[in-house]
């Protein structure tokens, strides 16, 4: 894991020692919108805009979700990294090509749109072909730009996850979601001393409580519709019992153990197109192998053996489920 620094890649790991043990993630530096009307510079176009994601990145995760329940994947394009991540840091190799710029390395992709940047290297990624540019490298702006801005291409544009009555709601969960269990995990796992890992996993186990209670009482995050806050949670719960139990020691309990939290991850898992993005091989092998710092040995666990298609019961909580769950009437 290491950054750019006025267009140079630098082999660094984060510093957290300015920050009492503690990991901050840096805010996203790519933040122009793709527009239905290009409005903003970007028009939304089908053949136009690809993205570069890593099947084992949640945050990357998030935007291969949309993509799929939105029907667009014949208009957006993406291409994967490979899942080990070494001190080039973001590499594309002969089974992960770059197809659109001929990369090497993503940091090559980020100072072909500026060479000077100073930064992080993050998947996802929009690349503009049109203007040989990136757009954002924010996911949470990411999966709202393919919900709406492409529903004139989309397959499924009646589909929304952020629907105008439910947005305090979802923007409530997302933001202790993030802080507390997106980025939690990592705060916990990246963690340097033992009060800073305390903090963040007593945080954690402290929203996956209050998640399951929540939970107990509607069938989705915001209410009887599956919205985007569903789907950021997912792809924390996915990798959750696989890795971060075990790697980022988060281990007070599993997400099988939350009859609740684990209904609602096989229910989105089986939703579909969804499954299809889920690459265990690449989650596990990209985190325990790319994380030395974190796994000195390197070496993979062949566990957990868990059942993602078994049957949930969420539908004992009312709500219409499936694609249905995510459309209001046209």
């Amino acid at each position: 894991m290491g950054l750019l620094i006025y267009g140079v890649w630098h082999d660094q790991w984060y510093d957290t020692k300015k920050h009492g043990g503690r990991f901050v993630r840096q805010e996203s530096a790519f933040r122009d919108w793709v527009t239905a009307d290009g409005s903003s510079g970007f028009k939304a176009e089908p053949g136009r805009y690809h993205l570069y994601v890593c099947y084992a990145c949640p945050w990357a995760h998030r935007t291969l979700i949309v993509r799929a329940l939105k029907g667009l994947e014949d208009v957006i394009s993406y291409d994967p990294v490979h899942w080990y991540m070494a001190e080039n840091g973001w590499a594309f190799d002969a089974e992960h090509p770059d197809t659109v710029n001929g990369a090497n390395f993503l940091h090559e992709v980020y100072t072909r749109a500026k060479p000077d940047y100073t930064g992080r290297v993050t998947v996802p990624t929009l690349w503009d072909r049109q203007q040989g540019t990136i757009v954002n490298n924010e996911s949470a702006e990411l999966i709202r730009m393919l919900n709406t801005e492409f529903n004139a291409f989309a397959r499924h544009p009646e589909l929304d996850l952020y629907p105008a009555d439910l947005r305090k709601e979802i923007e409530a969960v997302n933001e202790r979601v993030y802080h507390t269990v997106n980025n939690g995990v990592y705060k916990a796992g990246f963690a340097t001393t033992q009060a800073a890992y305390e903090e963040a996993f007593d945080a954690l186990f402290d929203t996956l409580d209050w998640l399951e209670e929540r939970l107990g009482r509607q069938r989705y995050l915001a209410g009887d519709l599956l919205t985007e806050a569903d789907i950021r949670l997912f792809t924390t719960l996915v990798r959750f019992d696989p890795v971060y139990v075990g790697h980022f020691k988060c281990n007070k309990r599993r997400i099988v153990d939350y009859p609740n939290l684990w209904g609602l991850t096989r229910e989105i898992y089986q939703l579909p197109g969804v499954k299809q993005t889920v690459r265990f091989d690449h989650i596990k092998k990209h985190y325990y192998v790319s994380h030395a710092k974190v796994n000195p040995t390197q070496v993979v666990p062949k566990g957990p053996d868990i059942d993602f298609d078994a049957p949930h019961d969420r539908a004992r909580l009312g709500g219409p489920g499936g694609l249905q769950a995510i459309a209001r009437s046209a």
